[in-house]
């Protein structure tokens, strides 16, 4: 992890579980004043009642409403992994990051133990973000190839991440009910941008299915049955009050399974994003290892 300054009193080298909201972690969306969730309705509520995306990020950074989740993400954080011993881990829900009027939005399944949960940013600190970030730079769509802490630098360019379920769960396998609990944070996610974005991309066959409702509570059309998921499946969305057009992209997640294996390269994760780029910005250079971004 990059030293972010301020030796060893940093809030990211300062011991402890869940870092309290407010207490200086890099771009920290929370303040001591942002209300907590703690059960479904309660997700549903403050997820509908934000009235912006840096204030949703803020609630959604807070929330407790799986109780399975809240532990395991703060257990997480005080065990620690070895390599990590002398961080401090985020312990809380990672919230959506990047572009806050986004042509590309990239969903996830949840933050990994050690990369989201330790960084509070998500795909940041793992190689599944060295991965999804390499080829982001590639494609002109991130200003950096690699991210590994808040406040490093990266950003994005024209694109936002978002995760189905915002804690780390653990085997990495989130429940029906915390899916089902955490599902109005994706749904107003994609609700604010419901305007400006061009494309959405599930990376996996658990973000493909957990967008389909947060597509519907935006507005937008769906076809009936609904497609599989498949490595570059397109399906054309249309919001039934506007006649705005999306396009909902299938990409393998690159995790260590699918890389080590080779079902995912690099090549095919290039595909997919210079694709999404094309549709959102048709004016911008398609590939440019970060220049002509939008």
């Amino acid at each position: 992890m990059a030293d972010l300054g301020g030796g060893p009193d940093h809030p990211t080298r300062t011991q402890g579980t869940a870092v309290p909201p407010g207490t200086g972690w890099p771009d920290d969306p929370a303040t001591e004043a942002t209300p907590v969730a703690r059960g479904a309705a309660e997700v549903s509520k403050l997820a509908r009642g934000a009235a912006t995306m840096a204030e949703l990020a803020a609630r959604q950074s807070v929330c407790r409403a799986c109780p399975r989740l809240v532990a395991w993400r703060e257990q997480t954080a005080a065990v620690k992994r070895r390599s990590f011993q002398s961080e401090r881990y985020w312990g809380r829900p990672v919230p959506g990051w990047g572009d806050e009027r986004p042509g590309v939005l990239i969903v996830g399944l949840a933050p990994a133990a050690h990369g989201g949960n330790r960084t509070g940013r998500v795909f940041t600190g793992d190689r599944s973000g060295d991965w999804l970030f390499g080829s982001l730079y590639r494609c002109g769509l991130a200003v950096q190839a690699g991210s590994v802490a808040a406040g490093d630098g990266q950003r994005l360019l024209g694109a936002r991440m978002a995760a189905a379920v915002r804690c780390a769960p653990p085997a990495n396998r989130p429940s029906p009910r915390e899916r089902d609990t955490c599902a109005p944070w994706l749904a107003a996610e994609l609700g604010q941008v419901a305007d400006c974005v061009r494309v959405v991309i599930a990376l996996g066959g658990f973000a493909w299915q957990a967008s389909w409702p947060a597509l519907d509570a935006a507005g937008f059309a769906l076809p009936r049955p609904r497609p599989p998921f498949g490595h570059g499946r397109e399906v054309g969305l249309a919001s039934g009050e506007t006649a705005r057009q999306v396009l909902f992209i299938g990409c393998y997640h690159p995790s260590q399974q699918n890389t080590f294996t080779g079902r995912v390269t690099h090549d095919m994760l290039d595909s997919v994003f210079l694709r999404a780029k094309q549709v959102a910005y048709p004016d911008q250079p398609q590939r440019g290892d970060g220049a002509g971004a939008p």
